[in-house]
């Protein structure tokens, strides 16, 4: 008797364990649905924002540029003013342009995107050249001379690892070297400062170009590598050969790993893209030697080779078809423009020797 007294006595409770239990699957149900909502909108907004800084900066006018910083920073338009200008916006649109700098990003959307962080790479290469060729040489009368102490300061700064992300982070390393291009070129524009120089000579621009043609000579090869091709072994052996005996030629098959041909393509568009600036800067602050040797043709026909390859790419991803197949080959156009451009740059190096 008393037992079931005890069993009616928890009928009512036995009624609301399925009401307890419909309201905590209704819960998680409504919990997974926001979170799952959240996790979309998420994606969605890195998606957008991934498409908005993948978008690559536009050519910028060099010498009009170089003379709004000017007038701008109460300054003289003098002789190498605007190579280091045209350096510093360089530089400094890797830390501007949408998104900022996205090689060291350790978050989604930067984290997911690889074509951006070579592009990044590819105009570094060129800042570092530039950075070294202005302490190396074009602010030195000779190979004896002292070198300029921000200039000094800057071609290390821009060395620093791309990829560091805080303690210290690449943007800040940068942006040093951005300040003492900064230091030396206000010195450089006041007539005051006696210790600031740049020679604008034909043996300086020779020595940056001979850096310029070997960067192209480069990617020229790791573009064409896009289509596994047989490459003949040009390293120099040491063995002696006898008299009459042919040299054995060795062979190997080159071919850019498929998942890093993109990365290579936008690599040397990032490099094609600094390099026309640069160019440009050059032809302002070179233009008496370049005259002299009747050089200016050749370094406008570099540009011109560089600025074509900048046209947009309307295909969503880069095509890697056989050279003469029925799909296109971005790399190989590129190829073709990177080339064309360096091969300019040899007839231009013989004019500044010879000319």
């Amino acid at each position: 008797m008393l037992d079931w007294k005890n069993r009616a006595g928890s009928a009512p409770e036995r009624a609301a364990e399925p009401k307890s239990a419909t309201r905590s699957y209704l819960g998680g149900l409504l919990f997974s649905r926001a979170l799952a909502t959240l996790i979309a909108i998420y994606l969605l907004v890195a998606i957008a924002l991934g498409w908005y800084w993948s978008q690559e900066p536009a050519l910028f006018p060099v010498q009009q540029n170089a003379q709004i910083a000017a007038e701008k920073e109460g300054k003289q338009m003098v002789i190498g003013y605007t190579t280091v200008e045209t350096l510093k916006t360089v530089a400094g649109t890797l830390l501007t342009k949408p998104g900022g700098y996205i090689s060291n990003d350790r978050f989604p959307p930067g984290l997911w995107m690889d074509n951006t962080p070579s592009w990044e790479y590819g105009v570094l290469v060129q800042v570092r050249d530039l950075s070294r060729a202005l302490r190396k040489d074009f602010a030195r009368s000779q190979s004896q001379s002292t070198e300029d102490a921000d200039l000094a300061k800057a071609e290390p700064r821009f060395n620093f690892d791309n990829k560091s992300w805080v303690l210290p982070s690449s943007e800040s390393e940068y942006q040093e070297g951005i300040n003492s291009l900064s230091r030396y070129q206000a010195r450089l524009s006041d007539p005051s400062q006696k210790s600031a120089l740049f020679y604008a000579r034909a043996d300086n621009l020779n020595n940056w170009l001979g850096d310029v043609g070997t960067r192209l000579g480069s990617l020229s090869q790791r573009l064409s590598a896009s289509v596994g091709r047989v490459k003949l072994n040009t390293a120099l052996k040491t063995e002696v050969i006898a008299p009459g005996q042919v040299p054995q030629v060795d062979e190997e098959i080159v071919e850019t790993p498929w998942m890093q041909i993109d990365n290579v393509f936008y690599e040397a568009r990032g490099q094609a893209w600094a390099l026309s600036h640069l160019l440009r800067a050059i032809e302002v602050d070179f233009a008496d030697v370049l005259a002299k040797k009747n050089a200016t043709v050749s370094v406008r026909q570099i540009i011109r080779e560089l600025e074509a390859s900048q046209e947009p790419v309307w295909s969503p991803m880069i095509l890697n078809g056989s050279g003469f197949g029925v799909l296109a080959n971005h790399s190989l156009v590129m190829a073709n423009y990177i080339s064309r451009a360096n091969a300019a740059v040899i007839d231009l190096r013989q004019l500044l020797n010879q000319g």
